[in-house]
């Protein structure tokens, strides 16, 4: 089928790249107007949660609560009782315009004592803006930033005048802090890893056409899923995040797969006598390959979509599109450059010599091989043990939420969430909000306010509004918002009963995490039977053994444990903080992890594809599989660390983001390239290969029949399948 699609592909390449082209200028002007139609509003929280509810009824009942943004102001001289400095707080807000903000509170209009600090000379006002959705004020606050920053009423200088200093934070300026950060970062990160990439393609190819190829498979490939995340937008909601991974994934596969296949095609010239037979043999072997890895991929992204929360969905959208773009390039954009190109593929040389096909019995890569077959328990042992060791740090990991923490600490918006937390009441802009409905009198209604109050850790219930029998309560507490001890609180009043006939929903910060934390561990483990069960069937269908593909999962549990405990040792504990640049907050967004499971298995799989690929190949041509195994390490060893060696410099950009969970992000992910890369594939696959030996391709008789009739092979002939004597029957040449 695939050599078929080849022959077809050089036949149609005029017709294809014409169509790749109109594709690739539709999708540069249209698919590109994703950014504006993504969101960056609530989207960690499951949208069914009963803090959601709770938000929601609260609203429908009482109005919007939420303070949008948060104005800090500070004198050095007066304090909040001082005349002078209400007077000049007051004009500054008078001047804001009231088609854009529907509503204010200070200290001096709500009399809570919560927003004065400790030593009064601090005090904050609540804005609410005008808009039905996080987008539309995000909008607003954007249209009346100017007043903030400008030289009007509103703006610091008329404030300094009076001896009173001003900074802006709260939800949605972090919000719009965050989205500009992101958006810089695609920007940065394409344009510095381009140029970067395109040269060390060229070294490793010698040839500038040769090196163009992946980088345009990779271009075109973030440019188709930015058109399918746009499609997504007008049927559901989609998180402005997502164009990271797809900034990331596209770039990344593209330039694995474009280079897979071009190494490929380079060999198959030498070896075929035409032009047309070198395209359909790369296609039928290195682009079987590929597409055999970009569906593990899919389908570990896939997973994602189980989980309710937009972030997580959003992500699983936009990593699915990219690699079925890149996919779909790779084996149709690629075979039909490739055959236009036909020996023109070496030209343009920046060195001598462009390469020859390693042979498979000499070269460093089967030397290594060699050496650690050699000594195959020695080398599981030592690595086993250094992997689990590694992972150790995550049996103490903490739980915690996003918010402005995240931006760099020269950021106001995060300068003034530190100063909240610092200088005035324990969570006073963060309470567990608690919803009592069909109250049936006052004195219940003060029962049940009581039984809040004796919670451990509860310093008091505040009754924030009262609409026939609907009441709202504002509960204050010590410990911070994300700690356990506060995660305590939000369950312990959620199990007090309600009033009687009455009904109580919990919501507020801390609930919002305690909802999120229950969503994601019951899903977890539905992801993680999809991943492996998918795995093991499609590694089955490619290589007809039950046994690699159960070895192939076990080590990337292996390698995912190892780089979950450096993400703990580096981003919880804050080792490397200063040279990352971040602060620790002590906590890890539950997300992450989730992501980082999905993202480095699939990129653990593309590379064990690429690797049992060829060990596969030469393995049905001579049946032995110590040289089978020496033989695949010599051909894919170094096309595997030149592609971890790639993704890492596009990943590596993203670590520099300001953003502190998307630069975990971008270094759990080069943490796990590095083990997998030159750890797992190199060392520990050769030495449990030769361990198991001939176990490796063994499968049950049914399972064998079912391959030979399904299985995805090189040919469209049935798999060859060998009966050893002692009734041991495994794939293999008869």
């Amino acid at each position: 089928m695939f050599e078929a699609w080849g022959r077809g592909l050089y036949r149609a390449r005029r017709w294809t790249l014409a169509i790749a082209v109109l594709f690739a200028v539709a999708a540069g002007v249209w698919g590109t107007g994703v950014f504006g139609k993504l969101t960056s509003g609530n989207t960690f929280t499951p949208p069914a949660s009963q803090s959601n509810q709770e938000s929601a009824l609260a609203a429908s009942v009482f109005g919007r609560n939420e303070a949008d943004v948060v104005v800090l102001y500070h004198s050095a001289t007066m304090t909040v009782n001082n005349p002078a400095y209400r007077q000049a707080v007051a004009a500054a807000l008078a001047s804001l315009p009231s088609a854009d903000v529907a509503g204010v509170a200070t200290y001096w209009s709500s009399g809570q004592p919560s927003m004065v600090s400790a030593d009064r000379h601090s005090t904050y006002a609540a804005l609410q803006l005008t808009g039905g959705s996080d987008a539309a004020r995000q909008q607003t606050y954007k249209a009346i930033a100017a007043d903030f920053t400008g030289n009007g009423p509103a703006g610091p200088a008329s404030l300094a005048r009076a001896g009173v200093t001003e900074q802006v934070g709260g939800t949605v300026p972090s919000e719009v802090a965050i989205n500009s950060e992101v958006t810089a970062n695609i920007a940065r990160a394409e344009g510095i890893s381009l140029p970067v990439l395109l040269i060390l393609l060229m070294l490793i190819f010698g040839s500038v056409a040769a090196a163009t190829l992946p980088v345009a498979i990779g271009g075109l490939a973030i440019l188709g899923s930015f058109t399918v995340l746009r499609l997504l937008t007008l049927v559901t909601t989609v998180s402005i995040y997502s164009v990271n991974i797809t900034t990331i994934l596209g770039l990344g596969l593209g330039i694995d797969y474009g280079l897979f296949i071009v190494t490929r095609y380079r060999e198959e010239l030498r070896r075929q006598p035409t032009v047309q037979q070198a395209v359909a043999r790369t296609v039928a072997t290195a682009g079987r390959t590929v597409v055999v890895s970009g569906v593990t991929v899919a389908l570990a992204l896939t997973s994602l979509m189980l989980f309710p929360e937009v972030f997580l969905r959003s992500m699983g959208y936009g990593g699915v599109a990219t690699v079925a773009v890149d996919v779909i390039a790779a084996v149709t954009v690629l075979p039909a450059l490739l055959a236009v190109l036909g020996h023109r593929v070496n030209a343009l040389r920046v060195r001598k010599s462009v390469g020859r096909a390693p042979a498979t019995d000499r070269g460093a890569w089967y030397r290594v091989a060699q050496s650690v077959m050699r000594r195959p328990l020695a080398y599981v042992a030592v690595i086993v043990i250094g992997l689990l060791a590694l992972g150790t740090p995550f049996l103490r990991i903490s739980w915690g939420g996003t918010d402005a923490s995240v931006l760099p600490a020269s950021s106001t918006v995060r300068q003034v969430s530190d100063k909240l937390t610092s200088e005035f009441p324990a969570n006073s802009t963060a309470p567990v909000e608690t919803l009592v409905s069909n109250v049936a009198s006052q004195p219940a209604l003060a029962a049940y306010i009581h039984r809040i109050d004796s919670v451990p850790g509860v310093t008091g219930t505040e009754v924030t509004g009262q609409r026939g029998s609907t009441a709202r309560l504002d509960v204050g507490y010590r410990p911070q918002t994300d700690s356990p001890a506060a995660r305590q609180i939000v369950t312990d009043i959620r199990n007090i009963p309600p009033p009687p006939g009455g009904t109580v929903l919990v919501g507020g910060p801390t609930a919002e995490l305690v909802d999120e934390l229950s969503s994601l561990g019951s899903v977890l483990p539905w992801m993680a039977l999809l991943t492996c069960v998918a795995t093991f069937v499609l590694l089955f269908l490619a290589f007809g053994s039950v046994v690699l593909p159960v070895k192939a999962i076990v080590m990337n549990v292996l390698s995912l444990s190892a780089t979950f405990g450096v993400i703990v040792w580096v981003f919880q504990w804050g080792h490397l903080s200063h040279l990352l640049q971040f602060t620790p907050t002590g906590t890890i967004d539950p997300t992450m992890p989730i992501l980082l499971l999905a993202i480095a298995f699939g990129l653990s799989m593309d590379y064990e594809v690429f690797l049992l690929s060829r060990i596969r190949e030469l393995y049905d041509q001579t049946g032995d599989n110590a040289k089978a195994v020496a033989g695949g390490l010599q051909r894919t060893g170094g096309v595997i660390t030149s592609l971890a060696f790639l993704l890492i410099i596009v990943v590596g950009l993203f670590s520099a983001s300001g953003v502190t969970f998307i630069k975990l992000f971008g270094v759990g992910t080069i943490v796990a390239l590095i083990v997998d890369a030159a750890v797992v594939r190199v060392l520990l696959v050769p030495a449990t290969m030769r361990l198991l030996g001939r176990v490796n391709w063994w499968a049950p008789r049914p399972l064998r029949r079912l391959y030979a009739r399904y299985g995805i092979t090189e040919t469209d002939a049935p798999a060859p399948v060998r009966v050893l004597p002692d009734d041991r029957a495994m794939s293999g040449p008869l």
